[in-house]
This record gives structure tokens, C-alpha cells and sequence, in this order.
């Protein structure tokens, strides 16, 4: 196959401009318009763009019409994923102009350049973390069967839970069990790698065989040398994807940052939170 090269975004928590907002710690939108700049001037012309959820800040159909606005200056297609920031309805109704079924996943797939690419809606109205429901597996694993002769890229919000154990963090990637459900279904498929983001810092990882890559993104940035409390900082990042025939290498592209304290969140109550929404979830 020939080289494709395509862009990875995350976490643009693109704002209303007409509305305030504490809980948005930077200038997400011209922090965007920046990074689509220097895309504009790659010598290499990208063949499209992956953002892989947190889209907006609030989920309110004006900031998905901003981040629509923002993002046709770039003049590439866009995939979209859904993370916990989004919503459902204000995606269809800001983005895509849809008025029905507007509590259905955003699940969906492409071709693009000789890749097949398959989103899922890890997003759960009320929760941080990640979830699948059955019928997405079900639609997955039709997916896979589909283009069988094309490597296949997937892009979901949340990564996979890594470890052999649930996380303490459990907020931080797809419910556990479902994580091993999924790598039950991808083993042995010729998968390039999942692209994510939500817990806002580079990280790389190789899981059952898989690589799982996770971008900053253009919010903010995790300071992963703290711990007991969530620490974000200045920063944002973006990363140049090439596929070729041997498989998928990811060249970070990070802009200019202080490391500025933004904010601080106590563990414990993201924690609290999460398992509050679980158990909520459970007995309904």
C-alpha cells in the first residue's frame, strides 16, 4: 500500500464564545485555529484529520458550531469521536444537523486512503469513564468483518484499561470488563492501533499486541509527575500519522508551553464521582 500521513487531535474542548465558562482553563479555540495553521504548512499534505473526542467543553450545539467553523479552515476531512465532555444531541444538532435518534452512539466507519477506520462511542451521559453496550460490540464485530483486505485503525475516546486488574482510576479508560471483551474481539484482526485521548498526556502503550496511542491534545496538559491530585498545566500537542505497509508510526508535535499550573482537582472526588454515577447507573 501506499503512505498515507493523517492528523490526530484530542481533546479540543472547543468553547461557545458567546458563553462563559469556568471549567475552560485555556483559549481551546485559538489554540485550535494555531494548530491547524501549522498543519497548513506541512510539506506532506495530510489526507485527513482524527479528533478523538472531548470535541467541546459543554456539549452545547454552538460549540459544536464553533468547532465546525474552526475546523473548515483546515480544508481536510474530519472523523469524529464523542468523549464525556460531548454530547450526543448537541453533536447532531451542531455538527451534522440532525433532529432524530439523538441518543444514539456516534459509532461509525470509513475508508480513507487505504485505512479502515471505525469510531466508537465509548461516551456515557453522566460518567467520566468509558463504556460499550452490547449492541456496539455486536456492530464491531460485523464491522471487523467488513474490508478484510484493509489494516483498520480504531479511534474511541477512552483507551482500553491496561492492566490484568480494574484500575483504582477507573474513571480514566473503558470498564474493565469490557476493556478484556474488546481485546477478546480485536485479537488476531489487523488492527494499526486504537488513537484516544481523555486523560491529557502523551502516552504510548502496547496492549494484547496493540498499539494504544493517546494524545494530549489542546485543552490542557496532566502533570504526571504529581500524584494524589489531578495537576493540569499549560500545554497541548498534536500528532502526524503515517501508515505504511510495515504499520503505523506517530511523530508528536508539541507547541510552545510554560507548564503553568491551570487547576487542580482532588482524586478523590473524580473518584467519588465516578462510582457515585456507576452505582446510579446500576440500579436504574
Amino acid at each position: 500500500m501506499a503512505e498515507t500521513t493523517f492528523i490526530h487531535l484530542t481533546d479540543l474542548h472547543v468553547g461557545n464564545p458567546a458563553v462563559p465558562d469556568d471549567h475552560l482553563f485555556s483559549d481551546t479555540s485559538a489554540t485550535l485555529a494555531r494548530v491547524l495553521e501549522m498543519i497548513a504548512t506541512m510539506d506532506q499534505v495530510p489526507s485527513f484529520i482524527v479528533a478523538s473526542g472531548d470535541l467541546t467543553n459543554r456539549g452545547d450545539a454552538d460549540s459544536y458550531r464553533q468547532l465546525k467553523a474552526l475546523m473548515s479552515a483546515s480544508g481536510l476531512p474530519v472523523i469524529y469521536a464523542l468523549g464525556n465532555h460531548d454530547t450526543r444531541a448537541g453533536f447532531y444538532e451542531g455538527m451534522l444537523g440532525r433532529t432524530s435518534d439523538l441518543d444514539t452512539p456516534y459509532d461509525h466507519q470509513q475508508v480513507m486512503d487505504g485505512v479502515h477506520i471505525i469510531t466508537l462511542d465509548t461516551s456515557t451521559p453522566g460518567q467520566i469513564g468509558g463504556t460499550l453496550t452490547a449492541e456496539q460490540f455486536a456492530w464491531l464485530e460485523e464491522t471487523l468483518d467488513s474490508h478484510p483486505e484493509l489494516p483498520k485503525l480504531i479511534v474511541a475516546h477512552h483507551a482500553p484499561a491496561l492492566g490484568d486488574a480494574p484500575p483504582w482510576d477507573h474513571w480514566r479508560t473503558i470498564e474493565f470488563g469490557q476493556s478484556q471483551q474488546l481485546a477478546a474481539q480485536l485479537k488476531g484482526r489487523n488492527i494499526l492501533a486504537i488513537l484516544s485521548g481523555h486523560i491529557h498526556h502523551d502516552r504510548f502503550s502496547v496492549w494484547h499486541g496493540i498499539p494504544v496511542i493517546v494524545g494530549m491534545g489542546q485543552h490542557a496538559a496532566t502533570d504526571i509527575l504529581t500524584s494524589g491530585v489531578l495537576r493540569m498545566v499549560e500545554g497541548a500537542s498534536f500528532g502526524i500519522c503515517t501508515v505504511r505497509r510495515s504499520g503505523l508510526t506517530m511523530a508528536l508535535v508539541p507547541l510552545p508551553q510554560t507548564r503553568t499550573e491551570l487547576n487542580r482537582y482532588d482524586l478523590s472526588l473524580l473518584r467519588q464521582k465516578q462510582e457515585a454515577a456507576l452505582a446510579e447507573a446500576t440500579a436504574g
